[in-house]
């Protein structure tokens, strides 16, 4: 067992120094390369949504230098068919997440660690099990889809939730797609991650064709085309 709690603290000191590296790179983004990288990933996303068109799907909203820019929601809300619904977490007390749908810009809420909220209706937490495609943050993810968030397990949680049939995807900035990632025995691994260079990429493992995304493509579109 010491062995064992030694080997756990070495990785959990390891996310840290990851986590702290890769916010710092985050930050030092100039303004006009998060903007130029916002539009592309949007621009994927929206391809994404359109080929597959879920009838429930989750994001969020990026907040600072994450991916994705701050009008996500309503890019995505745009794409999907009328009668879909795309739902957003609500962060509970115990950091786990709770889900409302999205309505409109005009129907955020500021929320805890600066993040922002839908004011609709809780779905409870088990909603996110009926998503087909779900957009998840991270810092970083390897090759291998683990993913680096901020630390407080939220999305852990969340995707032990996410049936098999559901594509995860993770906005990144180019570059956070790395080789390899510290990781814990509760962490859940993604599917694919949508860069600004690259689109979106299923990654070793992931499913791919199952979902109409072509693997190492950019929205299903093979690369050269």
């Amino acid at each position: 067992m010491p062995e064992f709690s030694d080997e756990a603290e070495v990785t959990r000191m390891a996310k840290r120094d990851t986590r702290v590296e890769l916010l710092a790179r985050r930050r030092s983004l100039p303004a006009a390369t998060r903007a130029s990288a916002a539009g592309r990933v949007q621009a994927e996303l929206v391809t994404l949504v359109r080929r597959l068109r879920p009838h429930r799907m989750t994001a969020y909203v990026p907040v600072g230098s994450e991916p994705g820019g701050a009008d996500l929601p309503e890019v995505l809300r745009a794409a999907l068919p009328a009668d879909a619904e795309l739902l957003l977490p609500v962060l509970l007390a115990d950091l786990d997440l709770d889900w409302a749908a999205y309505t409109g810009p005009d129907a955020l809420i500021a929320a805890g660690r600066g993040i922002r909220e839908p004011v609709g209706a809780r779905l409870g937490v088990t909603a996110v099990a009926h998503a087909e495609l779900v957009v998840v943050p991270a810092l970083a993810v390897d090759r291998h889809g683990r993913r680096l968030g901020r630390g407080g397990g939220s999305y852990d949680r969340a995707l032990a939730r996410v049936p098999d049939a559901a594509l995860t995807v993770v906005p990144l900035h180019d570059g956070e797609l790395v080789e390899a990632l510290p990781a814990e025995p509760h962490d859940r691994r993604v599917r694919a991650v949508v860069t600004p260079a690259d689109g979106v990429r299923t990654l070793d493992g992931g499913p791919g064709a199952a979902h109409g995304v072509a693997p190492h493509t950019s929205a299903g579109r093979t690369r050269g085309e």
